[in-house]
């Protein structure tokens, strides 16, 4: 157990999330890639957004990082969130969902720009695979300044989310936080997030880990992308050689440990699955919360494959009640 204030200092696009439930045909009507997620501008999206005129919508705060800390907080830990939002109607919300969920949001709403905040429209088809049409607005703006020194100090851990690395000022907000991180001997964490990232920084995130980090958390799929191998065991060897400790998802198969260079299964909980939206960011968050309170990496995994168990069991990124409670009886 740590003396520090926080558990867990998080770093990433702060979106807010416009959650439907869409038929498979919907995702070629608007020419998206399913399961994947694209940068949109305010045109192309708001014509997502027509098209879902006649479904029913809901709000929630999100963007991976966020959702990984409220993971953090339902769990029975402390988080502090840094994220850029507007001075507008969705930015309210943001900071407002963030603080009832027990995160705490430290960057103020910001008038400047012009820019909105930042939204995102995930489509979920009933194989549960989500489809993200994201408009990043003031989000992209999150720069090395908005990275405060004397608050990482006050963490345990320093996550940062991969999707950040699409922008110049946030891929600065990123490695700020790191150089700092490791200069305040604040542990790092680091989340792949993405294919499409993996295709695209694969040279830039095998630097981070190497150079930076302590934990990486991925999922399968991202694994294969990022060592072009088709076997999932041969892909956690490999992320073992880059980083002291990497967690790989599995959806219902759980999850592999990587530590020390060694491999170890950790088996999933049985559901059925709604909703995978936030389930490899809440998986994150209930792993660190296990590691900051004193937990084997193997049991912080089983308590992170159960948590995730439950993001899916239902519609939308995060529960709406906390799982401390649940933790002794899950993990022992």
């Amino acid at each position: 157990m740590s003396d520090k204030k926080y558990d867990v200092f998080g770093v990433g696009n702060a979106l807010v999330d416009i959650l439907a439930t869409v038929e498979d045909s919907a995702i070629d009507t608007l020419e998206q890639k399913k399961g994947g997620m694209a940068l949109m501008d305010p045109d192309q999206q708001s014509k997502v957004l027509r098209f879902l005129e006649d479904h029913s919508l809901r709000l929630a705060s999100g963007g991976s990082a966020a959702n990984t800390l409220v993971a953090v907080a339902q769990s029975g830990g402390t988080g502090v969130y840094a994220g850029k939002v507007a001075h507008d109607t969705h930015g309210e919300f943001y900071k407002k969902d963030m603080e009832a969920a027990g995160v705490d949001f430290y960057v103020p709403l910001t008038p400047e720009a012009g820019l909105p905040t930042g939204t995102s429209v995930i489509l979920t088809t009933p194989d549960t695979e989500r489809t993200m049409c994201t408009h990043l607005g003031i989000s992209s703006t999150l720069s090395k300044d908005d990275i405060d020194p004397e608050i990482l100090a006050q963490a345990s851990y320093c996550y940062v989310e991969g999707y950040l690395w699409t922008g110049d000022d946030s891929r600065a907000a990123c490695t700020k936080a790191f150089e700092e991180s490791n200069k305040l001997g604040v542990k790092t964490a680091f989340t792949l997030s993405d294919m499409f990232l993996v295709d695209l920084f694969a040279d830039d995130f095998r630097t981070i880990l190497k150079d930076h980090c302590d934990i990486v958390f991925c999922n399968a799929d991202e694994a294969k992308h990022f060592f072009k191998k088709s076997n999932v065991t041969e892909c956690a060897h490999d992320l073992g050689q880059l980083c002291p400790l990497a967690f790989i998802t599995n959806g219902n198969d759980g999850s592999f440990v990587i530590e020390n260079g060694q491999t170890t299964h950790v088996e999933g909980f049985s559901v059925k699955a709604v909703d995978t939206v936030g389930a490899g960011d809440s998986f994150a968050g209930a792993v660190l919360y296990g590691l900051t309170h004193g937990m084997a990496t193997t049991a912080a995994a089983k308590w992170g494959n159960y948590f995730a168990s439950r993001i899916v069991s239902r519609f939308g990124p995060r529960l709406e009640e906390s799982l401390a409670g649940k933790v002794s009886e899950v993990v022992g």
